[in-house]
């Protein structure tokens, strides 16, 4: 594997949130383990949050890589769409308010929702 698929979370043109896929070149280490380059990052944070949690539409304050370590979330955009994550697997939130606009929760962000009957445990790791 010469790649890793970074899934991104982003703000589009039109100012609403929509997801991509990204390959991101694994060119250093040796062939049993690759490696991508460094990349900066700038803190992280622990978060649970219990059975029944859910947030209204938001943007993302700053980028930041989402990594599921137990439950399992659902992303809702505003087109109606939501993919959910689990244990293991992770995205890229950088959804931000568009420059100069005003929030409007009718058009911009994504919301987030535990599934299931175990609580969500996620690491927020800024970009």
């Amino acid at each position: 594997m010469d790649l890793f698929l970074k899934t991104v979370l982003y703000t589009d043109t039109d100012g609403r949130a929509r997801w991509r896929d990204e390959p991101l070149a694994l060119t250093e280490g040796k062939p049993a383990a690759r490696l991508s380059p460094l990349l900066p990052s700038g803190g992280y944070q622990l978060r649970a949050s219990p059975v029944g949690f859910r947030s209204e539409f938001h943007c993302t304050e700053r980028p930041q890589w989402v990594f599921i370590l137990g439950g399992r979330m659902e992303i809702g955009l505003q087109d109606g769409s939501a993919r959910v994550f689990g244990p293991g697997e992770h995205f890229y939130s950088a959804d931000l308010l568009p420059a100069g606009a005003r929030f409007d929760p009718a058009l911009h962000g994504h919301r987030s929702r535990q599934l299931g009957d175990e609580p969500l445990v996620t690491l927020f790791l800024r970009g």
